[in-house]
């Protein structure tokens, strides 16, 4: 009978680690698992990945969020100060 008790005890706590682990590193077992599905998968083409969309993002992308007249006039007031030197 202390048999099956220290084995129900151990199989409860390998249970329980399992989980542990399963929540404590859910991101990066989701990426990992993610990963392996798609090296798995006969259908999944990494040359149909967009790839070129990410290399021609704009180095600075807020660049659009300025305001255009505030940089004109600091533009102008600075080639004004260069011509006159």
């Amino acid at each position: 009978m202390g048999a099956l008790t220290s084995a129900a005890i151990a199989i409860a706590g390998i249970v329980l680690g399992w989980i542990t682990m399963e929540i404590a590193c859910k991101p990066c077992l989701d990426k990992g698992r993610e990963a392996i599905d798609h090296s798995l998968d006969p259908n999944y083409d990494p040359d149909d990945d967009n790839i070129n969309d990410l290399l021609r993002a704009p180095l600075n992308p807020n660049a659009h969020d300025a305001d255009p007249k505030a940089s004109d006039s600091d533009a102008s007031a600075t080639s004004n100060a260069i011509k006159t030197v």
